[in-house]
């Protein structure tokens, strides 16, 4: 693959950067929530509407429920939070009545931007440091670890399931 020269590494150490990144992540995550006036489950449960947004349509309160892997009634409470703080919004579910949808309260989107933006301005700069060859290749190898991770995580919780047990 063309490209930029890159440093060499090894497995090991990319692994390294990458747990050293994670670990960062986890303590941003909590400075963002709270930045936000949410806690980190409520967080990652508005990610989710958002990625949903994005998509061009409100979540169900059931789908959220299942991406968090949290209990309906847990889905509740977050819920009541992200609507009390002014970024999500209940509404019912125009093909069953019976189904409540979640969608982006008005100006949340702007909020939110407010303190992820220079973040992701951040990582557009870095992306774009990387040829299009590269940036497939970075793509590809997250959704994999992705994959790998929901895998290991599935095997920690119930650990009769995999190698873990």
């Amino acid at each position: 693959m063309k490209g930029k020269p890159r440093p060499e590494a090894t497995s090991e150490q990319a692994m390294q950067a990458m747990d050293r990144m994670i670990a960062l992540a986890q303590f941003g995550q909590q400075d963002i929530a709270a930045r936000l006036g949410l806690n980190v489950t409520d967080l990652t449960c508005l990610g989710f509407v958002i990625e949903a947004a994005r998509a061009g349509h409100a979540l169900a309160a059931g789908d959220l429920a299942e991406r968090a892997q949290l209990t309906t009634g847990a889905v509740t409470g977050v819920l009541n939070r992200l609507e009390k703080a002014g970024y999500a919004r209940r509404e019912a579910d125009p093909e069953d009545r019976r189904r409540v949808r979640v969608a982006m309260a008005e100006g949340a989107q702007e909020r939110i931007l407010g303190v992820y933006g220079p973040f992701y301005g951040r990582l557009a700069e870095l992306f774009a440091d990387y040829g299009p060859e590269e940036v497939a290749v970075l793509a590809d190898w997250f959704t994999r670890a992705r994959a790998a991770m929901a895998e290991s995580l599935a095997e920690i919780r119930d650990p009769g399931r995999g190698a873990g047990g």
